[in-house]
């Protein structure tokens, strides 16, 4: 089933610009916004300087002394571009908002009151200008991806024509929401939008899950999701009449969370998931507003949550304020589609409010301690244990240092160790006359091992050992070449009460060290 055809206007860099109108920014000062100490958003002064999307804070600084640096707010930025989509609907009927910076109306309605879709775009270029100062670029396509694509490039795509739009396009337009799936793309050697969207479907779905099998359909320039999208019954909107009426921002947080809670509830009860919300509201004096927001992804408690409150903060503090406080608020699920049509496999991670809570309290905690106060590993290719993973700050891409499908020569058997040190503890390796053991040129034991001492501890003696693996690493480039050998030893109890020890052993510059603890 083909696509809806859209037009989408975008507002370029809209974190950075509403932080800049708060603070009074010149619209020439490079600036970024960040969060977790991270670039999410910058200018295109600051791009002109080096800095990028996902660059540390400080290289950021680094690059251009002169940057402005502004934390990440949501409800700033959703306050700021309600005047934009105020606009935007004067002249088109539909407007949903996707996120701040960007919304999306049929295509139809403009195209067809100002004659052609390329005087379409011009007028609402003009009319957001003139009412807001706003910069912003159209784009038009089939399918809502497609033309945002097309918007962030300024473009009008022909009707039937998004899926040759997208694939000359990289496959890295599918990030950041699918970070692991692009890499993974790319590993296996798929490096564009088309190259992807040539797969069979059947093959993407059995091969990657249900997630990449939305992401092809979307590379393939077709309905976001398959046409088994209902509207659902009316009962199960939500409304709340505030008392006394809502008239601060504090206020309308609180009421957001209970109705999100209650219309998520309601829709997890009949299998569905909400992907377009609709906000409407009534004050005191009479004024009705209604507002659309759109996503791609099912919404979960606290996603509804954090719209409802984008959008109150909005008309409670925007431009056109109300008159009086709002005595009514109505959240309608406007779309919805089967929540088996949504779910993910384990391994890919999932919606729900377990998981986003768990996200949150990471940046929470990043934001005391600083990025690398919360690392996950990752794991990759390498000979040793300490080779095979890597410690990513939360946020940061997981990519492995190395390839783990590459053939690695000498590399350690399984089962891998329990623990490995952060820095390897200092050991000695005996032989049965009290002589340190030796590992030679060729890799081969000076004697038998028969007692090892750990950290200028006690010899403990040696019942088994396993080994050496030798690991001559770069051998062409004396810079970072590297000769190891590693040893597999077991020692004795050293008491009744105490259990046998495993551990992995390393020689490397004529020193023993150990590297792992087995369980």
């Amino acid at each position: 089933m083909s696509a809806v055809r859209l037009l989408v206007v975008w507002c370029p860099d809209w974190p950075v610009v509403a932080a800049g109108a708060v603070n009074g920014l010149s619209v020439d000062a490079p600036a970024v916004v960040v969060a977790a100490n991270r670039v999410v958003s910058a200018n295109a002064p600051a791009r002109a300087e080096g800095v990028h999307r996902d660059m540390r804070r400080r290289e950021a600084q680094g690059s251009c002394p002169d940057l402005d640096v502004f934390p990440d707010d949501p409800d700033r930025d959703a306050r700021l571009f309600e005047p934009v989509v105020a606009a935007v609907e004067e002249l088109a009927v539909g407007v949903e908002v996707v996120h701040p910076g960007l919304v999306a109306v049929p295509a139809r309605g403009p195209s067809s009151y100002f004659t052609t879709e390329q005087a379409a775009a011009e007028r609402l270029i003009d009319q957001v200008a003139a009412r807001t100062g706003a910069e912003c670029q159209i784009g038009i396509a089939d399918g809502l991806f497609a033309a945002t694509l097309a918007a962030h490039r300024g473009l009008l795509v022909a009707p039937g024509g998004s899926a040759e739009f997208l694939a000359p396009l990289s496959i890295r337009e599918l990030r950041p929401s699918r970070a692991e799936l692009v890499d993974l793309l790319r590993r296996l050697g798929i490096r564009t939008l088309g190259a992807f969207a040539a797969l069979a479907p059947g093959d993407v779905a059995s091969r990657f899950g249900a997630d990449a099998e939305f992401a092809h359909r979307l590379a393939r320039g077709l309905q976001e999701r398959p046409p088994s999208r209902r509207r659902p019954p009316a009962d199960l909107s939500v409304t709340h009449n505030p008392d006394p009426p809502i008239d601060r921002v504090d206020a309308a947080a609180f009421v957001a969370r209970g109705l999100a809670e209650r219309l998520h509830a309601g829709l997890a009860a009949h299998g569905l998931a909400c992907t377009r919300l609709g906000i409407h509201a009534a004050t005191a004096n009479g004024e009705e507003l209604s507002r659309v927001w759109r996503c791609a992804e099912p919404l979960t408690p606290s996603g509804i949550a954090d719209r409802v409150r984008w959008q109150l903060d909005g008309w409670l503090r925007g431009t056109s304020r109300p008159s009086a406080g709002i005595t009514l608020l109505r959240l309608e699920p406007e779309e919805t589609v089967e929540g088996r049509a949504l779910q993910l496999g384990l391994w890919q991670g999932g919606h729900d409010e377990q998981a986003e809570r768990a996200a949150r309290a990471m940046v929470h905690v990043q934001g005391l301690l600083g990025p690398d106060g919360v690392l996950t590993p990752v794991l990759g290719g390498g000979r040793g244990p300490a080779d095979q993973v890597r410690l990513v700050p939360w946020g940061d891409e997981r990519t492995p240092a190395a390839a783990p499908d590459q053939p690695w020569p000498g590399r350690l058997p399984a089962p891998s160790p329990a623990t490995v040190p952060v820095r390897p503890l200092p050991a000695v390796v005996l032989d049965r006359d009290g002589a340190e053991v030796q590992v030679t040129g060729r890799f081969r034991l000076s004697g038998e091992p028969a007692g090892v001492a750990v950290g200028g501890g006690r010899p403990r003696r040696v019942v088994g050992w396993a080994g050496p693996w030798p690991a001559d690493e770069r051998w062409w480039d004396p810079a970072v070449a590297r000769r190891r050998a590693r040893l597999q030893v077991l020692l004795a109890e050293q008491s009744e009460e105490d259990s046998q020890d495993a551990l992995l052993l390393v020689r490397e510059n004529e020193k023993w060290s150990v590297e792992g603890i087995y369980d």
